[in-house]
C-alpha cells in the first residue's frame, strides 16, 4: 500500500467504529488490517497517539504499536529503539487519564519492547526511579510492572531462552524493589479501592513469575493486608476477587513447599483464618465471595497435597484443609463444590499410587463425606418434570460427579458404597429426587463392583426391573442407565436376561426413555453377546423398525452396533442372510433417495443411512478360518452398486463423500481380501472423482486399500498407479498460496497413504518417479503446526528411512538400503536443515519427540554424514535477535551437536524430557530436536511463539477412529 495520511487513517478508524453500513465497517477493517501489516503503521500509530483526538483512534494506535512490537520488531533498525522507548513512555504519560484500556495496551507495548530490547538494561529500576515519586504516574507505572512479568512467557514473543533467563534473573534482582514500591502505594493510598486492586494484581503477577523471595515475602506487610481485606465483611466484590487471585497465585508459586517454608507457613496459617469469613459470606448469600473462598481453600489443598499425604494431621499436613473443602461441599450451590474436583482427583491418584491401607484408612472418612455431599448435590429439584438433562450446566456437573466418584471409590470400597446406597432405598421411603440421585451414584460405580456371586447386585437388578411405570419419569430414566451399567451382572446371571430385555423394551417404546433404553440394550449386547444370540431376531425386528422409536442419532447407531456385535456370534452359515436383512433397511432407504428427483437441485442427505451401514460393517467381525469364504463378502458386493451411485450423486459434497468413504473403509476392513472384486471399480471411481473434487478422504481410503492389498504382488502396480493419479491434483492443491496450512487434512491423509506404501511395498514406491515429489512435499510440510498432519508427515519420513535401517531378512533389504541411500543423498541435508528450522521456529513442543525419531533414524542410517548435515544446519541458525539479544552461543550449539551425535539409543517417549526452557537433557538419548535456546526468529517474521501464525483448524469431525485404522 502507499503511505497514507494520518487524516485518512483517522477517517478509517471512525468508519470502523461508527459507519452504520456493515459493508463500510468491513472495508475499514480490511484496510486498517493491511495498514497494521505495513511499515507505515509505526509512524501512523505514533502520530495518532500524539494527536490524542479520541478514545477510538488512540486505542487503535496503542493496539497497533503493541502488535507491531510483538510481531514486527525486526522492521526497526537498532538505532531507533531508544527513540521508540522514549516515545512510548511519553505517550503513556500523556494518555494516562484518557482510558484504562489504552494505558494497558501501551503498557504491554512498553513491556514487550523491554523484553526484546537487550540494550535496555535494568528496565524495572529505570521505570521506578523515573516515575515512583510522581503520584499521578503511579497508575501506569503499576500497570507496566503488572504486565511485564506476564509477558515473559508470552506466546506472542520470540525472545529465546537465553534472553528469557537473563530477563527473569533481572526481574528477580529488582523484585524486592517492586514489592517495596507496592507497600508504599498501599500506605499512601490508604483505603483507595482501585489502587489496592492494582497493587494486588501486580503482586499476583510477580508471584506467578516465581521470582519473589520467600523469606522477604513471609514477613511483608502486603501479606497481612491481603488477609485483612479477605477477612473484612465489607470488602467489595472486585477487591475481594483481586485479593483472592493474589493469594491463589502465591499458593501456586510455593507448590514446592520445602523450598519456600517461611512463606508457606504464613500462607497456610493465613488461609485457615478465613473460615469465619466464609461462613459470613454464606450467611449473607454472597455467592461471589463464597466462590472466591472456595478457590483459595482448594488452592491451599492443592499446594499442600504431597505434605498432607506424606504426614497427614501433622504440621502443614493438617487435615483441617480437607475440612474446609468439605464445608464448601455443604454449600447448597453445586458450583461451589465443583471448584474442588481437581484436588479430589489428585488426592485419589496420590493415594492409589501409594497403595497404603493405613493411609487409605485416614482419608476414607473424608471421601465418604464427600460422596454423601455429592449425592445430595446431584438431586434434581422436587418440582422437576421430565428426564434429567445431560447437556445443561447441571447435567454436565452430574457427569463430572460421575467421573469423580469412579476415581475415588476405591478408597471407600465399591461394594460397601453400593450396598449402603441400596440400603437407603430399601429401608426407607425417600422422595423421588433422592431415589433418583442415589440410583445415579450407583450407576457410576456399578461397573467397579465385582459381579461374581454377588447377591446384592442381583437383588438390585431384580428390584429395578420391577419398578412400576407410575414412578417419576426421571427415576425410570436413571434406573435404565443403571441396568445398562450392570450388563456384566446379566452376563453372569443369564436368568435375568429376559426380564431385563422386557424392562428395556418398555422404555424403548416411550418417547422420553427410548434413547437411554437403546444405550442400555447396546451395553447388554456388547457384554452378553453369546447369551444375546438367541434374541437376534428380536434385535433384527428392532433394527427394521428403528425409525419408529424416538431415538437420537447416536442411540440408533448404538443399537445397530450392539446388533452387529451379536450377529458376529451367530453360526457362519446364518451370518450372510442375517447381515443382508440388517442392511436391507438402510440399502432400501439409499435406493429411495437415489430415485427421487432432487428438490431445488439438491439431492436428499443420505448420511444417516451411510453411518448406519458403516457401524454394521465395522462391528460384524465373525471368526473366519483360512480358506473359508467370508460370510459378509456377498452382501457387500451386492451393496457396492448403491454405495457407488450414492458417491457419484453427491461427489461435490465433502461431508457426504467422507461418510461414503468411511462406510467403504469399514466394508473393506470387514471382509479383507474378500473385497478384491471391488478394488478396480472402487479405485477407478475414487481417482475419477478426485480429479474434480479433491476430498482428502479418498487419500485415506486409498491408504486402507494399500494396507489390505499392498503385499499382493498382482495389486502393487495398480495401487501405485492409484497413488500417482491421486498425487497430481494433491500437489497442485498444496502448492497454492498457503496450501499446506489451508488443507491440513489433505496433508494428513496423503502421508498416511504414502506411509502405508512404505510399510506394505517400499520397493514399489522407492523405485517410482513419484517418490521424489512426495519427499519434497514432506520436507515442506514439516513446518505445519497441525497435530495430525505433522504426525503423519514425521511418521512417513521416519518409516521411509527405517526401511533402509532394519534388516528384516527380506530378499529386498539391500535394494531398499540402496534406494534410501540415493534418496538421502539427494534430500538429506535439506531435510535436516528444515527439521532444525521447524523445531526452532514453527512447531509446538509436543511434536519434538516425533522430529527426534526422524533425526535418530537418519543418524542410525549414516552417522558420519548426519553429523556433517547437523553441523551445517546449526551453523545456519541465527545467533542474535533484532533486539540485540544472544539467542544461542557457539558453546550451546557445540554441546547440542555433541549430545545428539553421541547418542547410542532412542529412549521410550515416557522417558523424554523436553530440551529447553521447560526441561533438561537426559543422557544417551536423542528424543529432542532443538534447544529452546535456538528459539528466536532470524527476522522475527515467523509469528507467535512455537507457531507460524494462528492455530490451524480442521473440518474433520467423523474420522476420529483414524487413530487405529
Amino acid at each position: 500500500m502507499e503511505k497514507p495520511t494520518v487524516a485518512l487513517v483517522y477517517q478509517a478508524v471512525q468508519a470502523l467504529y461508527h459507519d452504520p453500513d456493515p459493508a463500510g465497517k468491513e472495508r475499514a477493517s480490511v484496510w486498517l488490517g493491511e495498514l497494521q501489516r505495513s511499515m507505515y503503521a509505526w509512524e501512523m500509530a505514533d502520530q495518532l497517539l500524539q494527536l490524542k483526538q479520541d478514545v477510538e483512534s488512540c486505542y487503535f494506535a496503542a493496539q497497533t504499536m503493541k502488535m507491531k512490537i510483538q510481531t514486527s520488531f525486526f522492521e526497526l533498525p537498532p538505532e531507533t529503539h531508544i527513540a521508540l522507548r522514549d516515545s512510548l513512555l511519553s505517550h503513556i504519560q500523556s494518555l494516562k487519564d484518557l482510558s484504562p484500556i489504552i494505558v494497558t495496551q501501551l503498557a504491554l507495548a512498553i513491556a514487550d519492547l523491554a523484553l526484546q530490547m537487550a540494550s535496555w538494561k535494568g528496565c524495572v529500576h529505570t521505570l521506578i526511579e523515573k516515575y515512583s515519586n510522581d503520584v499521578s504516574s503511579m497508575t501506569f507505572l503499576i500497570e507496566i510492572l503488572t504486565v511485564l512479568p506476564e509477558e515473559v512467557h508470552s506466546r506472542s514473543l520470540r525472545i529465546g531462552a537465553n534472553r528469557r533467563t537473563e530477563i527473569i534473573e533481572d526481574l528477580a534482582y529488582y523484585s524486592s524493589t517492586v514489592v517495596t514500591l507496592l507497600v508504599t502505594c498501599v500506605e499512601k493510598s490508604g483505603s483507595n479501592e482501585k489502587m489496592l486492586i492494582k497493587v494486588f494484581r501486580c503482586l499476583g503477577s510477580w508471584f506467578n513469575l516465581g521470582v519473589l523471595d520467600s523469606n522477604f515475602m513471609a514477613n511483608n506487610q502486603l501479606l497481612m493486608v491481603l488477609f485483612q481485606v479477605l477477612q473484612r465483611d465489607e470488602t467489595s466484590t472486585n477487591l475481594h476477587e483481586a485479593a483472592s487471585d493474589c493469594v491463589c497465585s502465591a499458593l501456586y508459586a510455593i507448590e514446592n513447599v520445602d523450598t519456600h517454608m517461611p512463606l508457606a507457613l504464613q500462607l497456610f496459617q493465613g488461609v485457615l483464618t478465613l473460615e469465619t469469613a466464609y461462613h459470613m459470606a454464606v450467611a449473607r448469600e454472597d455467592l461471589d465471595k463464597v466462590l472466591n473462598y472456595c478457590r483459595i481453600f482448594t488452592e491451599l489443598c492443592e499446594t499442600f497435597l504431597e505434605t498432607t499425604v506424606r504426614s497427614p494431621g501433622q504440621g502443614m499436613g493438617d487435615l483441617r484443609t480437607l475440612e474446609l473443602l468439605l464445608i464448601c461441599a455443604g454449600h447448597p450451590q453445586y458450583e461451589v463444590v465443583e471448584i474442588s474436583f481437581n484436588f479430589w482427583y489428585r488426592l485419589g491418584e496420590h493415594l492409589y499410587k501409594t497403595n497404603d491401607p493405613a493411609l487409605h484408612g485416614i482419608f476414607r472418612p473424608y471421601i465418604q463425606r464427600l460422596l454423601h455431599g455429592l449425592a445430595r448435590h446431584c438431586q434434581l429439584d422436587p418440582d422437576h418434570e421430565g428426564i434429567p438433562e445431560d447437556t445443561d450446566d447441571f447435567g454436565e456437573f452430574r457427569m463430572r460427579v460421575s467421573d469423580l466418584v469412579k476415581d475415588v471409590i476405591f478408597l471407600v470400597g465399591s461394594m460397601e458404597c453400593f450396598s449402603q446406597l441400596y440400603s437407603t432405598l430399601k429401608e426407607g421411603n425417600p422422595p423421588w429426587e433422592v431415589t433418583e440421585a442415589v440410583l445415579f451414584i450407583m450407576a457410576a460405580i456399578a461397573k467397579s463392583v465385582d459381579p461374581e456371586n454377588n447377591p446384592t447386585l442381583t437383588e438390585v437388578l431384580e428390584q429395578v426391573v420391577l419398578l412400576p411405570e407410575t414412578v417419576h419419569i426421571a427415576v425410570r430414566y436413571t434406573s435404565i442407565e443403571l441396568v445398562g451399567e450392570m450388563s456384566e451382572v446379566v452376563d453372569r446371571n443369564p436368568r435375568f436376561l429376559d426380564p431385563v430385555l422386557n424392562y428395556l423394551m418398555k422404555g424403548l417404546r416411550e418417547k422420553t426413555l427410548a434413547s437411554v433404553a437403546a444405550k442400555a440394550i447396546h451395553n447388554i449386547c456388547s457384554v452378553c453377546r453369546d447369551h444375546m444370540a438367541q434374541h437376534f431376531q428380536g434385535l433384527l425386528d428392532i433394527a427394521r423398525a428403528l425409525d419408529s422409536f424416538a431415538l437420537t442419532t447416536e442411540a440408533a447407531v448404538g443399537l445397530l452396533k450392539g446388533t452387529a456385535l451379536v450377529l458376529a456370534r451367530l453360526p457362519l452359515e446364518k451370518i450372510a442372510e442375517c447381515l443382508s436383512d440388517l442392511c436391507a433397511v438402510q440399502v432400501m432407504a439409499l435406493k429411495k433417495l437415489l430415485s427421487q428427483d432432487p428438490s431445488n437441485g439438491k439431492a436428499a442427505d443420505p448420511t444417516v443411512w451411510l453411518d448406519r451401514l458403516a457401524v454394521i460393517f465395522r462391528h460384524t467381525n465373525p471368526i473366519v478360518e483360512n480358506g473359508q469364504t467370508h460370510p459378509c463378502q456377498k452382501v457387500i458386493q451386492e451393496i457396492w452398486p448403491v454405495l457407488s451411485e450414492t458417491l457419484n450423486t453427491h461427489q461435490a459434497d465433502n461431508r457426504i463423500v467422507e461418510r461414503c468413504c468411511r462406510c467403504l473403509r469399514f466394508a473393506v476392513r470387514c471382509v479383507g481380501k474378500g473385497s478384491a472384486s471391488l478394488l478396480q471399480p472402487l479405485v477407478t471411481q475414487m481417482v475419477s472423482v478426485y480429479q474434480v473434487y479433491p476430498h482428502s478422504c479418498f487419500l485415506y481410503l486409498g491408504s486402507i486399500l494399500v494396507d489390505e492389498y499392498g503385499m499382493e504382488e498382482g495389486c502393487r502396480q495398480g495401487l501405485l498407479d492409484m497413488l500417482q493419479a491421486l498425487c497430481m491434483p494433491t500437489f497442485q492443491l498444496l502448492e497454492q498460496s498457503n496450501g499446506l496450512r489451508n488443507h491440513p487434512d489433505t496433508v494428513d491423509d496423503l502421508f498416511r497413504l504414502a506411509t502405508r506404501f512404505v510399510q506394505r511395498s517400499p520397493v514399489t514406491l522407492l523405485s517410482s518417479g513419484i517418490i521424489v515429489h512426495i519427499i519434497q512435499c514432506a520436507i515442506a510440510a514439516t513446518t505445519l503446526d497441525h497435530r495430525d498432519a505433522n504426525c503423519s508427515v514425521m511418521k512417513f519420513v521416519r518409516d521411509l528411512i527405517h526401511t533402509g535401517v532394519i534388516n528384516d531378512h527380506e530378499d529386498d533389504f539391500e535394494l531398499r538400503k540402496q534406494l534410501i541411500s540415493q534418496a538421502m543423498g539427494q534430500h538429506g541435508q535439506q531435510l535436516v536443515t528444515q527439521l532444525m528450522h521447524t523445531c526452532c521456529f514453527c512447531l509446538p513442543p509436543y511434536t519434538l519427540p516425533d522430529v527426534a525419531e526422524v533425526l535418530w533414524e537418519i543418524m542410525v542410517f549414516d552417522r558420519p554424514t548426519f553429523c556433517r548435515w547437523l553441523e551445517n544446519a546449526l551453523k545456519g541458525l541465527p545467533k542474535e535477535t533484532s533486539g540485540g539479544a544472544v539467542t544461542v552461543t557457539n558453546k550451546q550449539l557445540t554441546d547440542f551437536h555433541k549430545q545428539v551425535t553421541s547418542a547410542e539409543e532412542s529412549l521410550p517417549e515416557h522417558q523424554v524430557k523436553y530440551f529447553g526452557e521447560h526441561s533438561e537433557v537426559t543422557a544417551k538419548r536423542l528424543k529432542t530436536a532443538a534447544d529452546e535456546n535456538l528459539k528466536g526468529s532470524p527476522t522475527g517474521q515467523m509469528g507467535g511463539t512455537w507457531h507460524c501464525g494462528k492455530p490451524i483448524k480442521t473440518h474433520r469431525k467423523d474420522w476420529s477412529d483414524r487413530v487405529n485404522p
